[in-house]
């Protein structure tokens, strides 16, 4: 059994050295994932000499490929969603990616099993009773826990299904921040069987960057920015940030000046949403290709599970919430290992024998990102505004949780490292 570590061995594009020297930049940018790849490629095609900074030793953040047993599997982002206006279908084409068009199937429990035809329309009815309630009635404080239905024997589903679509349960879930993102997403989730994370990756192609160089603070005392990083400083007239809300939070790169900002970042902590890959040893024909099955509606420590995606030899398993915080506790084979009994109650005993471990990730223990998207907390959605809202003219912050309404996406974060750049170049 071949279990990838959650940090790749090898080295991808970019520069590793011991050392940074100082250099006059015109911009850095910092954090290669979406978000600064997106203002990196910006700057560079309007002829700025930029330097893409990224702490690991990969490319792509939250967006990550690895190839197991001749498969691209996405630990981190795998759909992109709301394809009518996503830039990367556009990207996609350009790098020549094809697209699964295939739409998710999150709504279906595959055979009814575990979770009856009965019980998905009155879950469903719940779900849509508590989104009704937030839009129409909403209780005070902004909270939306507070509009669950006292009692009813499907409050914990629904904060199951948040822990998947939010990172976190709907206590900590702001109405506004929740709103402002359903009302602009469409339902047109599109696949990249190449892989998301590589195909994220791919638009940094030709770019300079130093990987393995995380930054430590940002001088901005003088005409222009001093950059510490661990190993060297660095020298820029311009900078943009793209770093976590919760390794902003935490001081990790510090910023004279920027207190209001800082707080604004742990007022979008990031949630939590792992995901493993059981590969199939035999009998994968006994499940449709694309099939869903969840594998507890009454308990939050679940997972969610899609059969044979692309018609592949494997199962896609996803954690969120309490239940991923629960399965990083476990470990990746503890992950695993609960997965295949919650399959095995739902298919079979038999599929002991065929399901086996291929990768995983445990995005909070990532020490460069600590989490896997941000969510409001309840009345603190126009934290969003405050940590896109430049501070030093010379300083632009981008990534998911500076989208008003596309946060936790790739898509997003992409766009607000564009507009970041644009905004540099007047």
């Amino acid at each position: 059994m071949r279990v990838p570590p959650f940090r790749p061995a090898a080295q991808p594009l970019g520069l590793i050295a011991r050392s940074v020297p100082m250099q006059d930049l015109d911009v850095i940018v910092i954090g290669g994932g979406a978000a600064g790849i997106g203002a990196a490629r910006t700057l560079a095609d309007a002829g700025k000499d930029v330097l893409l900074v990224e702490a690991d030793t990969r490319l792509g953040g939250r967006a990550r490929t690895e190839h197991v047993d001749g498969m691209a599997l996405d630990l981190g982002a795998g759909w992109l969603h709301s394809a009518e206006h996503n830039p990367w279908v556009e990207i996609a084409a350009l790098h020549g990616f094809a697209l699964d068009q295939t739409l998710p199937r999150w709504r279906e429990q595959w055979r009814g099993l575990g979770f009856s035809v009965a019980e998905q329309r009155e879950a469903g009815q719940a779900f849509a009773s508590f989104e009704a309630r937030l839009r129409t009635d909403p209780p005070p404080g902004d909270r939306a826990g507070a509009a669950l239905t006292p009692g009813s024997p499907w409050n914990v589903w629904i904060d199951t299904i948040s822990g998947f679509v939010n990172g976190t349960d709907t206590a900590k879930l702001s109405i506004a921040d929740y709103l402002a993102y359903e009302n602009a997403a469409t339902e047109t989730d599109w696949r990249v069987p190449a892989g998301y994370g590589a195909l994220v990756a791919a638009q940094a192609n030709g770019l300079r960057t130093a990987l393995a160089t995380p930054v430590t603070s940002i001088d901005r005392s003088g005409t222009r920015l001093r950059v510490e990083t661990s190993r060297g400083t660095l020298d820029a007239g311009q900078v943009i940030v793209t770093a976590s809300t919760d390794v902003l939070a935490q001081g990790s790169i510090a910023i004279a000046g920027h207190d209001a900002l800082f707080h604004a970042a742990a007022a979008l902590p990031l949630g939590v949403a792992d995901k493993l890959f059981l590969g199939i040893d035999h009998g994968e024909d006994d499940l449709d290709a694309n099939a869903h099955l969840l594998g507890d509606p009454r308990n939050a420590i679940t997972g969610t599970y899609t059969l044979r995606p692309f018609g592949r030899p494997v199962i896609e398993v996803m954690f969120g919430g309490e239940g991923a915080r629960e399965m990083t506790e476990r470990g990746l084979q503890g992950a695993a290992d609960f997965a295949i009994e919650e399959l095995c109650a739902l298919l079979g005993g038999q599929w002991r024998r065929r399901l086996r471990l291929l990768a995983g990730s445990a995005w909070s223990r990532e020490t460069h990102i600590r989490g896997s998207y941000s969510h409001a907390l309840p009345g603190r959605a126009a934290a969003r505004q405050i940590l896109s809202t430049p501070v030093d003219p010379r300083i632009r912050f981008a990534g998911e949780a500076c989208s008003a309404t596309e946060f936790s996406t790739v898509h997003g974060a992409y766009k607000t490292g564009v507009a970041a750049a644009r905004g540099l170049l007047g």
